[in-house]
């Protein structure tokens, strides 16, 4: 058979391409109609989020760089303790899409299994707010939290910070951030699948330019859209991009996790490696066979039941069964 004419084989997992062919790629976001249209797909409001009748729920507005900063405050329905482990939660969406209700589901057993009063916190997007806006958003919610541990009932020296995509990079550059400040530090970093690098020159960027739900061509749109002119050169900084970053001493346990088939998984794992060479104590998890984000879109498959089980039990050891 010529090979011109041979069908692609998926790089994915039978079980996950299925669930693919349903899901709509996400396409080059340099064009405005094509950003606009997924926006739409990621913009979730509180009635989609929040579907568990054992979560509450409360909304909160606090000063931010540039207007107010929107959080919500999700806890277990029932008596409240004045001493529970917090998780302070950035979404993804390429730091150009979605809204603190996107995709929340993936905190709610945390809620429910450890009583942890997770806080979900907005950030200004690109293009119309350019970076650093999204991270300094980010920050001051982080702060806010941190500053205000009692009020809810959060114990401080269990304060853990999570993201996922996106919002995993951000929380990377938040952690960085308070260990400079030398405030008040996160007793651990999530990480889930995050986006680190805005040079996107990696193998992996190249091998998945157009394959999964995220794409190599869509991260560097995203990129350029964040950082207008400047990605790739030598005028980004370590907040805006962590994976640049060289000193990763004196973090926070920290756990990620990324696909093997996927363009984030080279920064990913280069990150994990870099924090391994700097004393941090670090968990990666390399996940074969799925796309980015595949539990979102397919949470009873059986990759997805496992990556829920292992974050949980992290998550569980450092912030129930450590001093």
């Amino acid at each position: 058979m010529d090979s011109s004419t041979e069908t692609k084989k998926s790089p994915f997992t039978p079980n996950l391409t299925e669930v693919l062919s349903s899901i709509p790629c996400v396409p080059d976001l340099s064009h405005k109609r094509n950003l606009a249209s997924h926006r739409k797909l990621f913009e979730w409001t509180p009635e989609q989020a929040f579907t568990d009748p054992q979560i509450s729920h409360v909304e909160k507005r606090i000063p931010g760089p540039d207007g107010d900063i929107a959080l919500t405050i999700l806890r277990k329905k029932g008596p409240r303790s004045t001493s529970r482990p917090g998780i302070y939660f950035l979404h993804g969406g390429g730091l150009v899409m979605g809204t603190r209700y996107t995709f929340l589901q993936a905190v709610f057993e945390w809620v429910k299994q450890i009583d942890a009063v997770v806080i979900s916190a907005e950030y200004r997007l690109a293009p119309e707010h350019p970076s650093p806006a999204g991270f300094e958003d980010a920050y001051v919610g982080f702060q806010w939290t941190a500053d205000h541990a009692a009020e809810l009932d959060i114990n401080p020296k269990k304060l853990l910070i999570a993201g996922a995509s996106a919002g995993g990079g951000l929380a990377a550059a938040v952690a960085l951030k308070a260990r400079d400040d030398k405030g008040l530090e996160p007793c651990g970093q999530l990480l889930l699948y995050p986006m680190l690098d805005d040079r996107c020159a990696t193998k992996s960027m190249e091998q998945f330019s157009t394959d999964g739900t995220w794409t190599g061509v869509a991260s560097k749109a995203a990129w350029d859209l964040v950082l207008p002119g400047r990605r790739g050169s030598d005028k980004v900084n370590v907040y805006e991009a962590p994976g640049r970053a060289i000193d990763l001493s004196g973090l926070p346990p920290t756990f990620i996790e990324v696909a093997s088939t996927e363009p984030f998984r080279d920064e990913c794992v280069n990150y994990a490696s870099n924090l391994c060479i700097n004393g941090v104590e670090t968990e990666l998890h390399l996940w074969p066979g799925i796309f980015h984000s595949s539990e979102v879109f397919a949470p009873d498959a059986y990759q997805s039941q496992g990556a829920f089980a292992t974050r949980l039990a992290w998550v569980k050891e450092l912030l129930l069964e450590r001093d």
